[in-house]
């Protein structure tokens, strides 16, 4: 199971807006909305919709903006929930 890795950065957030053009809308736990940028080895394999759980990693020189590198899928995200990475809702 991957989980965040805090030494790299990487943070878990949730897509709460497709903005079109390979990028979304992002409200990261750290309590900041960034606008995440999908890459194109995710864009082809990987569908992400509004709700998703993500982990992204945030711009170094830009922190209102950040890369998608992950996408949880259903049974993954109740196990971070059950392991308290995530508060249920």
């Amino acid at each position: 199971m991957r989980t965040p890795r805090k030494d790299k950065g990487e943070i878990l957030a949730v897509v709460e807006n497709m903005l079109g053009a390979n990028r979304v809308k992002l409200r990261c736990m750290d309590g900041i909305v960034r606008m995440g940028r999908i890459p194109g080895s995710m864009k082809k394999k990987t569908w992400i919709r509004e709700g998703d759980i993500v982990i992204a990693v945030p711009w170094d020189f830009q922190d209102t903006k950040a890369d998608v590198i992950w996408k949880y899928t259903r049974p993954q995200v109740n196990w971070l929930e059950r392991k308290g990475f995530l508060k249920s809702k």
